[in-house]
């Protein structure tokens, strides 16, 4: 089998952005698979917490100037760029004036979650694809990391099914400790129609919190990894449905990339 291309996206890594355990796991994950030969990219949002100047970001101009909808508006996107000091990893950030150019990520100063958290997800998911397209690489694999990145296994199956460029694409969806007890409008159903995808498809969504996009992440990813042990017990019951294509990471660190390797292999086999 020729080398694998691995996608992974994440809300947040090291050393630009750490808010919970994600950004260590995206950190590590991505440099143990490369050191094995893999094909790596990695995709996160620009938030207002990362210095572009300490952190030497620059806008990839080719990359950018394309307009991702969610629901009736339409927002540029600008895609920045940094690597890793430490390894070769290049880091792709996607970037929006009004979604993330805030100096906090979920919350503001008061501890209020962001009313438009959704409207963020679905900007960051679509424009994950979209970027991947701009560069004219095709994962074999894209790896779903908590929450924020839910949507992207409904895009893969649905919107972009028939797209040369994910046709033979797999999905691994990591599921994190890092609820949040918002909920949504339910315009965010709407909001995250695209082309191909109809009310039933979202059903998964329609409690319109935390655990519907868990639900829906789960649904559509070939692949549910169990990252953590603890867990609500309503998002227990998520994972525990799903006992043909969910995966428990062992304990001992120096046995979790060993996992992913057979994982991702398997899954392209």
């Amino acid at each position: 089998m020729s080398k694998l291309r691995i996608l992974y996206v994440a809300s947040e890594i090291n050393p630009f952005l750490q808010i919970t355990d994600v950004a260590e796991y995206v950190r590590k994950l991505p440099q143990a698979m490369q050191e094995r030969g893999m094909e790596i990219r990695i995709l996160v949002p620009r938030f207002g917490l990362i210095n572009e100047r300490k952190n030497r970001l620059h806008e990839v101009v080719r990359l950018s100037g394309i307009n991702i909808s969610v629901g009736d508006d339409e927002k540029p996107l600008v895609i920045k760029v940094a690597s890793v000091p430490s390894a070769k990893l290049q880091v792709y950030f996607i970037d929006n004036e009004d979604y993330f150019h805030r100096k906090s990520v979920f919350f503001d100063k008061d501890e209020k979650f962001y009313d438009d958290n959704d409207e963020r997800a679905i900007f960051f998911c679509k424009g994950v694809l979209e970027t991947v397209r701009k560069l004219g690489w095709s994962p074999d694999i894209v790896h779903c990391n908590d929450w924020m990145t839910a949507l992207i296994p409904l895009y893969l199956k649905t919107t972009y099914r028939n797209d040369p460029m994910f046709k033979d694409t797999k999905s691994v969806f990591s599921v994190y400790n890092n609820p949040f007890s918002y909920k949504f409008t339910e315009e965010l159903l709407d909001k995250v129609k695209a082309m191909d995808i109809n009310d039933e498809m979202l059903l998964s969504l329609s409690s319109l919190d935390y655990d519907g996009f868990i639900k829906i992440g789960a649904q559509y990813a070939d692949v549910v990894v169990k990252a953590e042990e603890d867990y609500s017990e309503s998002v227990n019951q998520i994972l525990n449905a799903l006992p043909d294509k969910k995966v428990d990471l062992p304990e001992e660190q120096e046995q979790i990339s060993d996992t992913f390797f057979s994982l991702y292999t398997e899954l392209m086999s």
